[in-house]
């Protein structure tokens, strides 16, 4: 399962990226790629077990997290 937090942008402001980039929704920044892979839970890492930004906004934010991967046609 991938972290609900978990975007791609290919925009920032005015600038435009040729290859996406992970953006952490909670922390309302764009996140190094060894971020992304503790989102994308690769390596054998969860993100609901070792990211500390999914740990601090799961309590009061996760079904509103839910509720956006749902409105964006994720899965569910």
């Amino acid at each position: 399962m991938v972290c609900p937090y978990l975007a791609y942008r290919d925009r920032a402001d005015d600038a435009r990226f040729d290859e996406a980039r992970a953006y952490c929704t909670a922390a309302d920044r764009f996140v190094q790629a060894m971020r992304a892979d503790v989102c994308n839970d690769r390596y054998g890492l969860a993100h609901d077990e070792h990211c500390e930004i999914y740990l601090e906004h799961a309590d009061d934010g996760e079904s509103e997290a839910d509720g956006e991967v749902d409105r964006a046609g994720g899965n569910s």
